[in-house]
């Protein structure tokens, strides 16, 4: 199976242009419907990523690939990046066949088949990253009985030399009219680098890393201090412009100092 990753006919085609411009709405859009985007500092991302990555995350929500779009962007920028979708949200979506989505067909050998020789082909280079949602369907963030699909363990096997990351996202409500977006990075596992196992063994693996991350994100989250936390964008404060601006002028008349967040605190 390994020459199948040398294919590089199976490359998804990217337009930087298209790109370019889908990210940069991706952002003003979260940012007018977030408060914040947050990363727990001590689960931060690793900084000796020199190899190519596979990171896996909960699918926690819609907004998924437009979050992963912009960390992809801002965090990863001489890198390039990936991530396979069910070809009927690629069919509904058709904009996503050009910023690096490539479609799956799910629940079927030829999609299983696919999928394998896709993302071993953008795995064999160094500077690639694919992104992928390994639960197959929306779960809930407090699910913790987490059940990822065969194609995770498949790759490993396949793939020893890849940096295989979790990353845990949560969408949650704290002070603001607008909800946080948390993430955590868990800790790196190379297989090459592990002892052998088959790909049953590797999905237990995988799913261990990815349920212990998001535990201690669901920690974090729960005491709600801005200091446990690295923001990483900053979006929409305040309930209405109206009341906002009302606010503002009381604040300028009695010389106190005006912020829109409903408990300020200090951004870093």
């Amino acid at each position: 199976m390994h020459e199948l990753s040398l294919n590089s006919r199976a490359l998804p085609r990217v337009s930087p242009l298209i790109l370019k411009l889908f990210a940069a709405y991706s952002r003003r859009y979260m940012r007018r419907r977030f408060h914040a985007i947050r990363i727990l500092k001590s689960c931060s991302l690793p900084q000796d990523l020199s190899r190519p990555v596979l990171i896996y995350l909960n699918h926690a929500s819609w907004w998924d690939p437009l979050l992963c779009l912009d960390l992809a962007r801002r965090w990863f920028p001489n890198r390039s990046s990936f991530a396979p979708m069910d070809a009927a949200s690629v069919d509904r979506y058709k904009i996503f066949k050009h910023i690096g989505i490539y479609a799956i067909e799910q629940d079927s050998i030829r999609g299983a088949t696919a999928f394998l020789r896709t993302t071993c082909a953008i795995l064999s280079v160094d500077r690639n990253i694919v992104w992928l949602t390994p639960q197959g369907r929306f779960t809930d963030v407090r699910e913790r009985l987490i059940q990822l699909r065969p194609g995770i363990g498949a790759l490993a096997a396949r793939m020893p030399q890849v940096d295989f990351l979790p990353l845990a996202i949560e969408y949650t409500f704290w002070t603001e009219p607008r909800p946080e977006v948390l993430i955590a990075f868990g800790e790196a596992i190379i297989p090459g680098r592990e002892a052998c196992r088959s790909a049953a063994e590797w999905v237990e693996l995988f799913s261990g890393a990815l349920r212990n991350t998001q535990a201690k994100l669901a920690r974090h989250s729960y005491r709600r201090d801005p200091l446990d936390w690295l923001v990483l964008d900053r979006g929409a404060s305040g309930v209405s412009a109206i009341y906002d601006a009302w606010r503002m002028l009381r604040a300028r008349l009695s010389g106190a100092t005006f912020s829109c967040d409903h408990q300020p605190e200090k951004w870093t």
